[in-house]
């Protein structure tokens, strides 16, 4: 089992709420991860996708009073969504007897729906985390090349040969298409989201345009945001946003999408070695996803990311803005001998980042020149991390 650095958050999530949703792809390792903390504090299990355990609940108040001094676990929760009005009464109740955190774990793939009526019923009851898929500060240096052709999906990531890896990958997405979604959000045919989905990978990176995205789907351009925010709130695809200021310049406004699972991307895009990869025009791009996920997964609470572009041709991969107001200006390199372009100088020098970094696959750290950094992803990652503390 790959130690999750979420484990320690999710702990004290739980001993400072009555409740918590774990959100997370279907497959990440959510119910692992509870699982593990069943062990280490009195607690009950119940996986709602069964008809046995949906079953005890036909009459949830009563069956989960009987509970209450447990942490209850309730896995696929966006089975049983009316459930959510019973839990706020539950925990009003166990208030008024003292009980005023650690009461359920909540685990579910984030849906539209899940996370409205989660909010709607239990605001200021509950707390949310996501779990993503396994990521660079979760495995070893050696191993980052594998985590980033195979993705973050632990049976993909830890499958005995790449041919395994990438049938695992696309059983998944074959699955998440026909059974998942539909389940989860609205009806959409499989054949016209795998169609969507797989643009979306060749556009890796790219900013959004949805009317060629439209044209080549044959539908309108309300209907491609609809699929747009349907593939963000399964967190599959990112939106990445770009940087606005009043500075007066021109800036992009349209934010930059990425397929979040590199192992996923490179199923979507049939790449299973990295060979494949590296031979593919995807490459640079499918790398900055992967620095961009890795440092999206550990950066402090209340963090910022964008990336910047303006008309002039001034561009930065990725400003992160911290909570105390620092702000970190990164370029993700795929070379070993990075070098960056005069459009990262004029970036710096509209945005004055208190650090300028570049990332990349090596391993020693070295100044650039001008103020910059050359770092490797583990450390950029680590020190990232460490800044929120």
């Amino acid at each position: 089992m790959i130690p999750r650095r979420k484990s320690a958050e999710l702990f004290a999530l739980l001993d400072s709420n009555p409740a918590v949703v774990l959100l997370g792809p279907r497959q990440v390792g959510k119910t692992t991860l509870a699982l593990d903390i069943a062990e280490q504090r009195p607690s009950i299990y119940l996986d709602l996708e069964s008809d046995a355990d949906r079953a005890k609940l036909a009459e949830p108040e009563l069956y989960l009073t009987g509970h209450e001094d447990k942490l209850v676990i309730l896995d696929e929760v966006h089975r049983a969504q009316g459930l959510f009005l019973n839990l706020r009464g539950l925990i009003d109740k166990g208030r008024r007897k003292g009980l005023r955190s650690g009461r359920f774990l909540l685990l579910g793939s984030a849906s539209m729906d899940l996370l409205k009526q989660s909010g709607e019923s239990l605001a200021g009851r509950i707390a949310y985390l996501e779990l993503t898929p396994i990521h660079g500060l979760e495995v070893a240096p050696d191993d980052l090349n594998q985590l980033w052709v195979r993705g973050g999906f632990p049976d993909s990531l830890l499958a005995g040969t790449d041919s395994i890896s990438q049938r695992w990958r696309i059983d998944f997405i074959r699955t998440y298409l026909e059974r998942d979604i539909p389940l989860l959000g609205p009806r959409i045919a499989a054949e016209t989201l795998r169609r969507f989905w797989t643009m979306l990978a060749h556009h890796q990176s790219a900013l959004l345009n949805a009317a060629e995205l439209a044209r080549s789907l044959g539908v309108d351009g309300k209907t491609v945001a609809a699929y747009l925010d349907l593939m963000v709130d399964l967190l599959l695809v990112r939106r990445l946003e770009p940087w606005h200021s009043n500075a007066g310049k021109r800036l992009v406004k349209a934010p930059r999408v990425y397929v979040r699972d590199t192992g996923l991307l490179h199923s979507l895009l049939g790449l299973t070695t990295i060979e494949d990869v590296l031979g593919h025009p995807v490459a640079g791009a499918s790398w900055e996803g992967f620095v961009i996920e890795t440092l999206h997964a550990v950066m402090p609470e209340g963090a910022r990311p964008h990336f910047y572009r303006s008309s002039a041709g001034a561009e930065v991969d990725l400003v992160i803005t911290l909570p105390g107001g620092g702000r970190w200006a990164i370029e993700i390199k795929r070379s070993l001998a990075p070098t960056v372009e005069r459009g990262f100088h004029h970036a710096c020098l509209d945005l004055q980042p208190d650090r300028r970094i570049v990332v990349y696959p090596g391993r020693e750290a070295y100044p650039l020149g001008n103020g910059i950094e050359v770092l490797s992803l583990p450390e950029l990652g680590v020190q990232l991390a460490w800044n929120g503390r």
